[in-house]
């Protein structure tokens, strides 16, 4: 990387296309693998055999399973992880933790940038041993195959002759016609229907005509007083 800044590196270590990121999954060669090619590390392929050297699987020597490139993770076989439902997946590692121990040299392209500037003597014994990794590859992929011709087909239990025969019996005898049972329908009854009372109707009169029809007086007839001197008069 150019830049010094942390978080330019940062931004180009997330940002960067796959090609960049392949090669940056490079490990440490251990020393007689570093004296014979000439180089400090080497970007990690599938069949390496790798140790690891920091975390609980400290000491673990194995060879690479898998790698995924847009995480920058390494998976090697014999090391798994259980997962809070108790299932069990490979453990990723970061390629910073690990050690080549022997490399995979069946990629004719790897061979031949391992191979540069180095002595013909080295040359020589890079493609010897990268001959018999091919043949150790090609015994390994037909012993699968004898393997998987080998395996017998699953065969079913098999039922015991009692039970055989129970069933031969029912699949024979023709089967008896049920008879349904009919029960008579019971008749709706008849919903009583209520008749609503008559509402008394109440006729209000408006305001207006109440001011219109005004209220009766009682008229009282005033008979005049008789004077005293004409009450003696009769009674005499």
């Amino acid at each position: 990387m150019k830049s010094i800044k942390s978080r330019k590196q940062r931004k180009e270590l997330f940002n960067a296309p796959l090609h960049k990121r392949r090669k940056w999954i490079s490990t440490h060669l251990e020393e007689n693998l570093l004296l014979k090619y000439d180089k400090r590390s080497v970007p990690v392929i599938k069949g390496d055999t790798v140790r690891v050297m920091r975390g609980s699987f400290k000491g673990h020597e194995d060879k690479v399973a898998h790698i995924n490139i847009r995480k920058r993770h390494v998976e090697i076989e014999g090391m798994t992880m259980t997962k809070a439902d108790n299932k069990k997946i490979a453990k990723p590692i970061h390629a910073s933790n690990l050690i080549i121990t022997k490399l995979n040299l069946t990629d004719k392209w790897r061979r031949s940038k391992l191979e540069s500037d180095l002595s013909e003597e080295t040359k020589k014994e890079i493609e010897k041993e990268a001959k018999e990794q091919i043949k150790e590859v090609a015994e390994e992929e037909k012993r699968k195959a004898e393997e998987m011709e080998e395996e017998p087909p699953v065969k079913e239990p098999e039922e015991p002759a009692d039970e055989i025969e129970e069933t031969v019996k029912k699949t024979t005898e023709p089967e008896k016609p049920v008879e349904k049972k009919t029960t008579p329908k019971a008749k709706p009854k008849k919903e009583e229907v209520k008749k609503p009372k008559a509402e008394k109707k109440t006729t209000l009169k408006k305001p207006a005509e109440r001011e219109k029809t005004p209220a009766k007086k009682e008229t009282v007839k005033k008979t005049p007083g008789k004077t005293a001197k004409k009450e003696k008069e009769e009674n005499k």
